[in-house]
């Protein structure tokens, strides 16, 4: 992690323009083609959850702009993020907060967020969690697709978690198509990285 010299960063003015504001954010909503990731998730017998966790974490490390984060009137940028997702058990209709290491391969990782989700029992570990900001925050409504979507929010322009969200994948003549969302904080990207997260995002589930 390194401390950013705002004085001297490239994008100071944008930055002090949009942290200015009461609410920073900014959400797009986009269609992406997951047919080849579908075929491959259930190859090796992996859940598309999981998977598609890591590949949009994967993404989200590829463009620096999604690895800085606001603390107070600083940026820090981080090395590494690692994806905080929601996951429900068969049994409950109560969602948890699982928080899992990007170590090794989207198979590795797949298993590994599985067994950890299954292991824990309660809805949200608070320990040390206010103090991390090195995560990319995912969730996913697999009930239906959607054209438009909205998150819960403190209302603090220091709030530059980003959020990944999907919905229920869909098929579109030969192709299956996956709903995404992206939110983030304006201070730190723009539409034009959200473009070339999506770029990234497609080329690498295109090619597993």
């Amino acid at each position: 992690m390194e401390y950013i010299d705002i004085d001297q960063w490239s994008r100071k003015q944008h930055f002090e323009f949009f942290h200015k504001m009461d609410y920073p954010q900014f959400n797009v909503c986009l269609n992406i083609d997951v047919t080849h990731f579908h075929e491959f998730v259930k190859e090796h017998g992996i859940s598309f959850y999981y998977a598609m966790g890591f590949a949009s974490t994967y993404a989200a490390n590829e463009i620096v702009n999604f690895r800085y984060r606001i603390r107070g009137d600083q940026v820090v940028l981080h090395d590494k993020i690692d994806p905080s997702f929601t996951d429900m058990s068969a049994d409950s209709d109560l969602f948890k907060i699982v928080t899992v290491e990007m170590n090794g391969d989207i198979v590795h990782f797949a298993r590994q967020a599985k067994e950890q989700s299954e292991q824990q029992k309660v809805f949200f570990i608070f320990e040390n969690a206010e103090e991390r900001d090195d995560l990319v925050y995912i969730t996913c409504v697999p009930w239906f697709s959607f054209t438009q979507l909205t998150h819960p929010i403190t209302l603090s322009k220091d709030d530059s978690v980003p959020r990944i969200s999907w919905g229920k994948y869909f098929k579109q003549g030969e192709k299956w198509m996956l709903p995404i969302s992206i939110q983030a904080n304006h201070a730190l990207m723009d539409g034009l990285h959200v473009g070339r997260y999506m770029e990234k995002l497609q080329n690498y589930i295109d090619h597993l």
